[in-house]
């Protein structure tokens, strides 16, 4: 194991019932957000108490980026997508995490932001290990 990597670190209780794992990155557990209205990955540092990007190592802030353009090259191969929203907000989870979602024209709500829109729609069971199947062979 990485030193810091997961010692001591506890997934935000809101991001663990708001999504689902899909893999483990080298720094970050990759999860899909659990709402079917858009392809929406969130990355999340394991390093225990941090907030902010500024708050990590320069390495561990240089590895968060290439895990982010990794991810929303993926995402945006398999999507065919018109755009990639990438957003660090932490407003209401303090937990550093970066959602990266795929967007297009005529989705719900666009071209305004995800967040706030509608009531979350679930994925099923079915399509969530479709769709992790998919990004992982993309990655």
């Amino acid at each position: 194991m990485l030193p810091g990597l997961k010692a001591g670190f506890t997934l935000d209780a809101r991001l663990e019932a708001d999504s689902e794992q899909l893999m483990w990155l080298g720094l970050c557990e990759l999860r899909l957000m659990n709402d079917r209205r858009w392809p929406w990955l969130v990355l999340v540092p394991q390093r225990p108490g941090v907030e902010e990007i500024h708050d990590m190592t320069p390495l561990d802030q240089t590895m968060l980026t290439f895990e982010t353009n990794m991810v929303a090259q993926a995402l945006k191969r398999v999507t065919g997508c018109t755009k990639i929203n990438t957003g660090a907000l932490g407003n209401i989870v303090r937990q550093l995490h970066v959602h990266v979602v795929a967007r297009s024209e005529g989705d719900p709500g666009w071209p305004g932001p995800v967040w706030g829109h509608g009531m979350r729609e679930p994925y099923q069971r079915s399509d969530i290990r479709r769709f992790a199947q998919t990004i992982k062979a993309a990655l």
